[in-house]
């Protein structure tokens, strides 16, 4: 019998005979992407005079989707986060919370996620851990993933964004969350409406090619809390108002079919490929032009601009001219999704 027939028993985390066979099968599923040194610590080479660093926590429900599952969401998440800082993501941590009674076989189609995921964004795994707890005191698994990159230009930073610059959005907004709770719900959109999930290291490191240095003033990857979240973090970091043009936001048609039957709002809706990026706006054609030819840019468009007002805000224009200030949420519209 293989041990993708089987489930997850409480003895394969005590350290014994059946941890060190799970820990092989961890490692033979994710074959060369992981650097198979079993020391307690990783011994890596550093590039440059700076790193970026980043961590997270994924315990997405459901864990596996349409076109994806946690472990991509792991990967692209933490490969992301080091991206629009500007740094080029290397190594990658892998942290494994299993629950007792998961079979094998979801771990394996995981494990093979993180592989082929990380393969697409150039980066290994090079250390990890695994925890089995008793059924019940997880929603079969957990993933923790922490990152490093390196600096092969100056890091992006919000105090850089000026009044005047434009706001670019590289995707479609809500996709991801509507993706995870049609499912959820037995709603029957998950078909039409796909999860933005991917990796976006090489369609920054395309953008920031074609582009003059510095007109990249800094970039957000829009997970959760929606584009909402981000632009009223900027907003509150310039205390300088946003306008965002409402009839320019790249919103599928199903997905707001979708969003107005749930009752949510896609500007606050998680997403997992998408980014908001700040830019000088003599570099926005060039930008653009750079994202359209890029699979995970065809939808990039302008979406509004940071104005000389001050006072954090932001105001939402609609095709009349007409402003009305998008209120920040105090708490969650939505269900856990990730």
């Amino acid at each position: 019998m293989t041990l993708t027939t089987q489930r997850i028993q409480l003895d394969h985390g005590t350290g014994a005979t059946l941890s060190g066979e799970l820990v092989e099968f961890i490692a033979q599923t994710l074959g060369d992407v992981y650097v198979g040194e079993m020391e307690d610590s990783a011994i890596l080479p550093v590039e440059g005079t700076h790193i970026a660093m980043t961590t997270d926590s994924f315990v997405v429900d459901p864990p596996f989707f349409g076109n994806g599952d946690i472990g991509k969401i792991a990967v692209c998440g933490t490969v992301n986060d080091l991206a629009v800082s500007g740094a080029s993501p290397r190594y990658l941590t892998l942290g494994l919370i299993l629950e007792t009674g998961l079979p094998f076989d979801h771990l394996f189609r995981v494990l093979t996620s993180v592989r082929e995921t990380a393969r697409e964004a150039n980066v290994q795994i090079v250390c990890g851990d695994t925890k089995v707890v008793r059924a019940g005191e997880a929603d079969q698994l957990y993933l923790n993933t922490s990152g490093v990159g390196f600096f092969a230009r100056e890091p992006l930073r919000m105090d850089s964004v000026r009044p005047g610059d434009s706001v670019i959005l590289s995707g479609m907004l809500g996709n991801h969350t509507v993706h995870l709770l049609s499912i959820r719900e037995g709603l029957g959109f998950e078909t039409r409406i796909l999860s933005d999930c991917a990796p976006l290291n090489t369609l920054i490191d395309r953008l920031l090619a074609a582009v003059p240095a510095g007109s990249i003033r800094s970039m957000r990857d829009v997970t959760r809390g929606g584009l909402s979240a981000v632009l009223h973090e900027y907003a509150g970091k310039l205390d300088k108002g946003i306008v965002i043009e409402e009839p320019a936001l790249p919103i599928q048609h199903e997905t707001a079919m979708a969003a107005d039957m749930l009752g949510i709002n896609p500007l606050h809706c998680a997403n997992e490929g998408c980014l908001a990026i700040f830019i000088d706006p003599e570099a926005t054609a060039a930008a653009l032009a750079a994202l359209r030819e890029h699979e995970y840019g065809r939808h990039a468009v302008t979406i509004g601009e940071v104005t000389a007002r001050d006072g954090a805000a932001v105001i939402l224009r609609d095709a009349a001219g007409r402003e009305s200030i998008l209120q920040p949420l105090r708490g969650a519209e939505l269900p856990r999704l990730c």
